[in-house]
């Protein structure tokens, strides 16, 4: 166990970014396809292919999934990603043709000091293709891939990922891009909203304030009265070795939601396009009730340590008045 999404077999993640730019794209590609589903909280979300995801839909299985900067221009992420795999002949069989599926979302980092004066075309799908290219069991956290540009109210937001195996022997991971409206952490200090559920001192071991004050509880939102619907939103990919049909899928990337709930402080306003993807390889059996439901408290749990180990291992932009990480405060 390496407390990445990776340590589910079959799971493999990627980045490719440009300093100049301010942005990247993350991807995360499966061996084989997989059954996932999708849960959108957010007031503000930017998607691609979510609709397949439904489970009355008919697509059942999904060969990646694509995480993006760039707002929509990011979309084209899954692009670069689905042509590495036709090149690999990947993707849902029609006749003699094949289609990878590809759903993604983006975050919003068009304003955080990187040049995004890119042209007729913008350099997303290219990013996809080279995210993919690159992924391996082995990734990065912090400011790399996807989360470069991420921000949230009070700090330099980025990439997470953690792990943890149920009391069933399940295995779940999570992989996050926080680019919240919110704050991760609380009040003005070092302390994390997610630090109950840390573990091995993952992201510093301060634990909560001896006690809060109103000040602590205070709303802090990126831009303030001026934040905006569209500049805001948290992308987590919960992965698991569990045997999941989409329903299940379904239900699982719900609970996991409670895990952005125990990270960032607010959650899923109308100023965050919140959304969480969910993965299961089909590797073990899982009771439809108890073990599903255990599964889903773990997977937030999961969630919630990503959330902060992605603020945890950030970067500050070199950017004039760009915030500053959580390692430059407090470390």
């Amino acid at each position: 166990m390496n407390n990445l999404i990776t340590d589910i077999s079959g799971v493999r993640v990627g980045h490719a970014d440009d300093a100049r730019l301010a942005s990247g794209v993350t991807a995360i590609v499966f061996d084989r396809p997989v059954v996932a589903a999708v849960d959108v909280r957010g007031g503000g979300p930017g998607t691609r292919e979510s609709a397949a995801l439904d489970p009355a839909n008919t697509v059942e299985g999904i060969d990646a999934i694509a995480l993006g900067g760039g707002s929509a221009f990011g979309l084209d992420a899954a692009g670069g990603i689905q042509a590495l795999l036709a090149e690999q002949g990947r993707g849902f069989a029609v006749r003699d043709a094949r289609i990878p599926i590809v759903p993604g979302a983006i975050i919003f980092d068009l304003l955080n000091g990187g040049d995004k004066a890119w042209g007729r075309f913008a350099p997303y799908r290219d990013l996809g293709y080279a995210a993919a290219g690159a992924a391996a069991a082995d990734f990065a956290l912090g400011s790399v891939g996807a989360g470069l540009g991420a921000t949230t109210a009070t700090l330099k937001g980025g990439v997470g990922s953690a792990s943890a195996v149920t009391q069933a022997g399940v295995t779940v991971g999570a992989l996050a891009v926080v680019n919240a409206v919110g704050s991760v952490t609380v009040g003005d200090g070092p302390w994390f909203w997610a630090a109950p559920f840390e573990v091995n001192g993952e992201f510093g071991g301060r634990g909560l304030p001896a006690r809060f004050t109103p000040d602590m509880l205070a709303p802090r939102l990126k831009g303030g009265p001026a934040a905006q619907a569209s500049e805001n939103t948290t992308l987590v990919v919960v992965a698991t070795d569990a045997a999941l049909n989409k329903p299940q899928a379904k239900r699982l990337a719900m609970i996991a939601q409670t895990g952005m709930a125990r990270a960032i402080y607010p959650v899923h306003a109308p100023l965050d396009g919140d959304v969480v993807f969910a993965a299961a390889t089909g590797q073990k059996p899982v009771d439809p009730l108890y073990g599903l439901t255990e599964l889903g408290m773990v997977a937030a749990n999961v969630v919630a340590r990503a959330i902060a180990r992605s603020v945890f291992t950030a970067t500050a932009l070199p950017f004039p008045g760009a915030l500053p990480s959580w390692q430059d405060r407090f470390s």
